[in-house]
């Protein structure tokens, strides 16, 4: 048992966690972006040790730091674990003084923290990832303009976070793509297993999309893309993941769902598909799509076999006239 107290868990720790690894900046380098924000930051409130901390289940762990020689730490040793449970800045003037910290090892041992202000990396959800921080070896304090300040700072930093996320998104649709979807996709997965919760997983194709390039233009497909996907949208959760695959190939993966719900959306998204207008509503084309659906089974190892099998059943959709749906369960 940790010899001081427990951190306290944020009450949306499971999306926090998983916007965490959607993010995909875990251990990944630091930029000159990230180390400009540091630096700035280190000059205005003249602390030796200044860092971008990102808290996992587990651990907080450095994106980029000044002044620390470790790259993470367990969580219940950071400060961190308990910044990210506010949206304000915390300010810990004397740790020593602290009963939350004073027999932290990270106090009375290297790099004996006194003083600690976290400003929290928000997402536009509203999901605390971690925190820009600013440590001192001697208490301190500080006023109200420099929390402000502090928390600006904090909000630059998130705004680099989300301009790495942006760069990896299709830049049609502004979904990720598959290298993404695999592996938030295995993510996923293991949670469900260890969670022994239910998945679902719907590949989706527009149909036709082919024939839409060719007698209106690409511009008309993207437009049929773009409208699909704010379609599908909202008929996701917050924890539902989306991406596209390929030309007019779609993946929900849908996160706690059971079979008979899952059926239920992909048939509504399906038909509300069908009454999307666009550059070709005054002709008699309509807009369709094809789906394969599938569900998380003992028997599945990756993955892998729930795309595998998701596969399997829309090309059985598209070969059974397309607008339809068809789910497909693992073998004995």
């Amino acid at each position: 048992m940790a010899p001081y107290p427990a951190y306290p868990v944020p009450a949306d720790e499971d999306q926090r966690l998983r916007d965490l690894e959607r993010y995909g900046i875990l251990e990944a380098d630091s930029d000159e972006h990230f180390d400009r924000i540091l630096d700035l930051t280190a000059a205005i409130f003249q602390t030796p040790i200044v860092a971008i901390s990102l808290v996992e289940a587990d651990r907080q762990w450095f994106l980029a730091r000044r002044g620390l020689e470790v790259r993470e730490t367990p969580r219940e040793m950071a400060f961190c674990a308990h910044a990210i449970v506010h949206d304000e800045v915390m300010v810990v003037s004397d740790a020593r003084a602290d009963e939350r910290f004073r027999s932290n090892p990270l106090v009375f041992a290297d790099p004996h923290i006194r003083f600690y202000a976290g400003a929290p990396l928000q997402t536009p959800e509203g999901h605390n990832l971690g925190t820009l921080c600013v440590i001192d070896r001697e208490p301190r304090d500080l006023s109200p303009e420099q929390r402000e300040l502090l928390h600006r700072l904090a909000q630059l930093a998130m705004r680099e976070l989300e301009l790495r996320r942006l760069a990896h998104l299709c830049p049609v649709t502004g979904l990720p793509t598959r290298h993404t979807f695999l592996s938030i996709g295995e993510r996923e997965f293991v949670r469900a297993r260890r969670d022994q919760r239910p998945l679902s997983l719907l590949l989706f194709d527009v149909d036709n999309l082919r024939l839409i390039n060719n007698r209106w233009g690409h511009a008309a497909g993207d437009r049929v893309l773009t409208d699909v996907v704010q379609l599908a949208r909202t008929f996701l959760q917050e924890q539902d993941f989306a991406a596209r695959l390929g030309d007019g190939e779609f993946a929900l993966l849908l996160v706690g769902v059971e079979r008979d719900p899952a059926m239920a959306l992909a048939d509504g998204l399906r038909s509300a598909v069908a009454h999307l207008s666009g550059a070709h509503s005054h002709s008699d084309f309509r807009l369709h799509i094809s789906g394969g659906l599938t569900v998380l089974a003992a028997s599945d190892r990756r993955f892998t076999d729930l795309i595998q099998r998701s596969e399997r059943a829309l090309e059985l959709a598209k070969g059974n006239g397309r607008n339809q749906i068809a789910s497909l369960d693992a073998g004995p």
